[in-house]
């Protein structure tokens, strides 16, 4: 009966190559260190020892000598064969035998140690290629094992000198994963070799992919042999978890934005008039213009270098003076460019045009600043329409680039004014007191702002300003129920067009004064990056945070943060194991636990069926073990 049992054993066999040296290189030489795979084999419950007459073995591999060979039985008849090459160089050395037993291998196990990061370098480097080219027409599943803890993995990082040498040293989590990116292979990080890391952690990876690899075994061999019934169930197959839906943004409105209140004519504080004539041609926005042009930094007293712009040169104040002129009294060159405010109620600024080319095209070349400065072709085939001399439209057209500082004679498209960067011009303006009209007090704390930006940005802020309300007549404006951060984060959005919060909690705040001011893009572009977070987050930090993904779930719903609460019940779905141990999971309402429950994973039917394979192997075991 032993002998049949032995060839039963050997018809199921699970071979699996280990490759690497995970030793502690801190470890003092006294100090020993069982390796990864020894250590799994000697303690997983899943593993047969003594006591079922099984005996544990290891031995040096005779036909290849780089390899140490270890036995041991799992699941009751499963044999799980190892080969262990704790030595790159052995390896190396020995490389058409190390090449053999990598081609017969189910599964593949590569270890290193964290704090051995030339170790590390060398694997990545040298015999990562080595393996992909092994491996390049096989479908073996891989395990990068990174086995030691960092320093001051659990508490703020230390300055010390002593600290940042060993940080240095250590392998980070980011190579780790591009590796096993690299390699298709499934990243575990062990802090230490005791039963939860090696048996749970590490062995439960192991077994799921020596079930994977006998599912595999077995559908071959019922391919070659169909009339053949099988003795027993087959270990469950796992079905990938559901697709996450996605979540949309909405293309930048940024430019449309300003030509809406450049045809609106709301928060105006400019009136261009014809010289000759004196009537009213367009009307405009200061900060608008002395964003996108030093000419007019310079006709309205604001000095340069308070809006981010280089000083001009006395040539460049005539040409300038010979284009426009001011008849506001106040305009000059003020030492402080902070005075340079319009207060509500005040008339606007009247400048006149002087030249007749500007005079007839302005309104072409208003539409080219405000969308952004940057469709040149398109303000070439408007100016081309309103003028017929080719004479005068180049001569138009070097006005222009005069306006924009560029340089003259260029042939090259304008430079870029409104581009969706902090170093754009009216980034520079963003939280400035330069021409601001309007200051928001947030948390006792003072913040400058220009209305005309905020009513092309903002309908809320729009509509607060042109109607009957307090703030319409008011230069310093309360904000409640807004932390000061949250609302300084909001007008970069605005000037900018850009934001990028630090953290779940951080997004969420701006999400909700996006929704409070009904800015939608803003919305969607905070639920993408709470989305993103989320997805970085590994199992156990997910399984540890203090974060309540169930509340976070009922405050995208009171904010109508439709994309993100579909996106939060699938995620809470797809990591069930998790986010059902955890107590506010009875919070979820009947509807959300019905869906949660009907798209879980793995689902109610695989652990049913995984718990009647441990069954069905435990009774078979103790069969095996009577006789």
């Amino acid at each position: 009966m032993r002998s049949v049992l032995t060839v039963f054993i050997l018809r199921r066999s699970v071979r699996i190559v280990a490759l690497g040296n995970e030793k502690d290189r801190l470890l003092e030489d006294g100090q020993h260190q069982s390796s990864l795979l020894w250590t799994y084999l000697g303690r997983s419950a899943g593993v047969h020892d003594r006591r079922d007459n099984v005996l544990l073995s290891s031995a040096p591999h005779t036909t290849f000598p780089a390899f140490t060979e270890y036995q041991a039985c799992v699941f009751g008849d499963v044999r799980v064969v190892v080969h262990d090459c704790p030595s790159w160089d052995l390896f190396d050395n020995d490389w058409y035998s190390s090449r053999n037993v990598v081609g017969q291998a189910d599964i593949i196990v590569i270890k290193y140690s964290i704090s051995d990061k030339p170790a590390f370098q060398e694997v990545k480097e040298t015999y990562t290629p080595m393996i992909k080219r092994l491996l390049n027409q096989c479908t073996v599943p891989i395990i990068i094992a990174a086995v030691g803890a960092r320093q001051n993995d659990e508490g703020p990082p230390c300055t010390c000198p002593l600290c940042t040498s060993d940080k240095g040293g250590c392998v980070p989590t980011c190579e780790g994963l591009q590796l096993s990116k690299e390699l298709g292979a499934t990243y575990l990080e062990l802090h230490t070799l005791n039963d939860f890391y090696a048996g749970k952690y590490f062995g439960g990876v192991l077994e799921y992919f020596i079930v994977q690899c006998l599912n595999q075994k077995s559908s071959e061999k019922n391919k070659k042999k169909k009339s053949r019934k099988p003795n027993g169930p087959n270990p469950p197959r796992l079905e990938q978890p559901a697709k996450l839906p996605t979540v949309k943004t909405e293309d930048s409105s940024y430019s449309c934005d300003f030509l809406r209140l450049l045809g609106s004519s709301q928060c105006a504080d400019m009136t261009f008039c014809s010289e000759g004539l004196g009537g009213e041609l367009a009307r405009a926005h200061k900060v608008v213009l002395c964003s996108a042009s030093p000419v007019f930094l310079l006709l309205l007293g604001v000095e340069a270098g308070a809006a981010g712009e280089g000083s001009c040169s006395p040539s460049a104040v005539k040409a300038a003076l010979n284009l426009f002129s001011v008849s506001d009294s106040s305009t000059g060159f003020p030492t402080d460019p902070t005075t340079r405010g319009r207060h509500p109620g005040d008339p606007p600024t009247r400048v006149f045009v002087k030249d007749p080319l500007l005079c007839l095209c302005l309104s072409e070349t208003l539409q080219f600043v405000y969308s952004g400065a940057s469709q040149w072709n398109e303000l070439e085939k408007s100016i081309r329409k309103r003028l017929k001399s080719v004479q005068e439209i180049e001569e138009l057209l070097g006005k222009v680039r005069f306006l924009l500082g560029y340089e003259k004679g260029s042939t090259e498209q304008a430079p870029l004014r409104h581009s969706t960067c902090n170093s754009t011009p009216l980034g520079h303006l963003f939280n400035s007191p330069v021409l601001t009209d309007v200051i928001f007090n947030v948390q006792g704390v003072l913040m400058p702002a220009h209305r005309a930006v905020l009513a092309a940005r903002c309908e809320v802020m729009a509509a607060m300003f042109n109607g009957n309300y307090a703030e319409a007549n008011s230069c310093v404006v309360p904000i409640h129920s807004v932390s000061k951060d949250t609302f300084l984060s909001f007008l970069e959005y605005i000037y900018t067009d850009t934001c990028c919060p630090a953290s779940v909690s951080q997004a969420t705040a701006l999400l909700v004064c996006a929704e409070m001011y009904q800015v939608p893009r803003l919305q969607h572009i905070c639920e993408v990056c709470i989305i993103t977070h989320l997805q970085c987050m590994p199992s156990r930090e997910l399984a540890s945070t203090n974060l309540s993904v169930v509340n976070l779930l009922r405050k995208a719903k009171f904010h109508n943060a439709v994309q993100l609460s579909a996106w939060l019940l699938h995620f809470i779905a797809s990591n069930y194991l998790i986010f059902s141990q955890k107590p506010d999971f009875l919070d979820l309402a009947e509807d959300e636990r019905d869906f949660v429950e009907k798209h879980r994973w793995p689902s109610s039917r695989y652990v049913q069926e995984l718990a009647e394979f441990r069954q069905h192997v435990q009774v078979r075991r103790l069969r095996c073990t009577v006789m």
